[in-house]
């Protein structure tokens, strides 16, 4: 066993698992991630973790992993008990170490003043190493209750409540209107950042653990909403917050401008063979604008390189942030910096501080050809929000193709309201403490309940509205929380 030698993050530097080469990679849609690294590598970086006494990454991670724990386990080569530290805390970590912005890191004592442990490296890698050795194998209860569950929507949540519920011995069924299991894990994401083979094992594992998918399944339609009512003893709503924002500009009504989800949606069945409904979105000789410069903004920027853009602008209404940590954002919070994204790396042209006016079709065949904008500045105003002023008037931009990516708003629809289902302003369900609708016995988790959100917050969300189900059901439960619940078994 390797000796831990407690001045780790003073021998080494912070070295990430890396990327292939922008070049190479933005003409394929592998993942953009290096396929293989070596265990001395990872055993360093777990080494300059710093035992401290309040390890403030764990109160960065929304689901509370032990995160010291399995950086020590890997540094001293014992990837197996790392792997079940690391899924005692988090059903789906490779969902996590490859997607997961990584507020752990933020939070990371040695973010105060160096480079954070490679904390989200060390967690990919621990989930990798389990599917080589075969670790990673069905757990089925070894009794099983009465009562039956529905899950409605099988993203992070919904796979996570699943799974959590199911092995507490509860008939699990698992009802998804997609033709695959996974939300947007299957759909939504990319391939180049997270490949889809990572899902169908996972669904793979849970179906052999005994839950039930249903596909092509949405209720409310082809499924009526009276089969979670009579069908099942309790139900848990975790359909996302898939509901776009809109710009209401001139010319929205043009061929040419779509959505993002669309869009990523449509790129992902064509890698999988799968039929393309809809309008044909392609990027392939076009002048792209993408709007919008979150993550959902970056993955719509990579796919528009592979599928041969001409030229690709991402735009920011907001200012470009800074390098370092701006005043009134000290560490531990989350940093309000600029960091190139993968697909910034492969090349795009970024603009901060446009507005948008207008869509235009210059020829008049009803397709978008220019974006109109202003460029503005952000002026404080005092107490109040900053005040945007126009300091440049009537910028055009060449776009053949135009992606609106500038966030979701709530859940599309809400079929359930014949249960009593009630919604609150902002489109999102409404749940009391114990994460219950206003429907008995129908609960809600994700985005759905909480708004547009991470991953990470998702699978948490997932293993607490199990708790809580397990809780309604049996009057008394043994589920782990995620960090936002107390440790301790819960009893009516």
């Amino acid at each position: 066993m390797t000796e831990r030698h407690p001045g780790g993050y003073r021998q080494h530097r912070r070295r990430p698992i890396g990327k292939r080469d922008p070049d190479e990679r933005k003409d394929d849609y592998d993942e953009v991630w290096a396929e293989k690294w070596d265990d001395e590598h990872l055993a360093e970086q777990g080494e300059r973790c710093m035992d401290c006494g309040t390890p403030t990454c764990m109160g960065g991670c929304p689901i509370g992993n032990i995160i010291p724990d399995w950086n020590d386990l890997v540094h001293r080569d014992d990837w197996k008990r790392a792997l079940e530290r690391l899924h005692a805390t988090n059903n789906f970590p490779e969902f996590t170490g490859y997607n997961c912005p990584a507020p752990c890191e933020n939070s990371c004592v040695l973010a105060y003043n160096d480079d954070p442990v490679t904390i989200k490296s060390i967690e990919r890698a621990i989930a990798d190493r389990g599917w080589e050795e075969g670790w990673i194998q069905p757990e089925p209860p070894e009794q099983r209750t009465d009562y039956e569950v529905a899950i409605v929507g099988s993203g992070p949540a919904g796979l996570s409540a699943a799974q959590q519920l199911n092995r507490a011995g509860h008939h699990v069924t698992v009802f998804e209107r997609a033709d695959e299991i996974g939300g947007l894990m299957r759909y939504g994401i990319p391939d180049q950042k997270f490949a889809k083979d990572r899902v169908e094992r996972r669904v793979d594992q849970l179906r052999e653990e005994g839950i039930t998918f249903e596909t092509n399944a949405e209720i409310g339609g082809n499924v009526p909403v009276e089969r979670i009512e009579d069908g099942f003893d309790a139900s848990v709503i975790a359909v996302g917050a898939q509901k776009p924002i809109d710009l209401d500009l001139p010319g929205r009504e043009l061929d040419g401008i779509h959505f993002a989800m669309d869009y990523l949606t449509q790129q992902n069945r064509r890698n999988a063979r799968k039929d393309v409904p809809g309008p044909d979105i392609d990027a392939e000789g076009k002048n792209v604008v993408v709007l919008g410069g979150g993550d959902t903004g970056a993955d719509c920027v990579a796919t528009a390189h592979r599928q041969g853009a001409e030229q690709v602008v991402q735009i920011e209404l907001l200012p470009k942030p800074p390098v370092e940590r701006p005043p009134g954002n000290p560490w531990p919070d989350q940093p309000q910096t600029y960091k190139k994204t993968y697909a910034q790396e492969e090349g795009a042209i970024e603009e901060y501080n446009v507005d948008t006016n207008a869509f235009v079709d210059t020829d008049g065949d009803g397709v978008v050809d220019t974006l109109e904008a202003d460029r503005v500045i952000w002026e404080e105003g005092g107490e109040g929000p900053p005040e945007k002023k126009v300091s440049e008037s009537n910028l055009e931009i060449p776009a053949d193709l135009v992606i609106l990516a500038i966030g979701f708003e709530a859940p599309e629809s809400s079929p359930f309201e014949p249960l009593g289902v009630e919604v609150e302003e902002d489109g999102t369900l409404a749940t009391d403490e114990d994460m219950m609708t206003t429907a008995d016995g129908v609960f809600a988790a994700g985005d759905a309940e909480r708004g547009p959100s991470l991953i990470v917050w998702a699978i948490g969300s997932g293993r607490d509205v199990a708790r809580h189900v397990d809780l309604h059901l049996t009057g008394e439960t043994d589920l782990p929380p995620s960090l936002e619940t107390p440790n301790e078994p819960l009893v009516q």
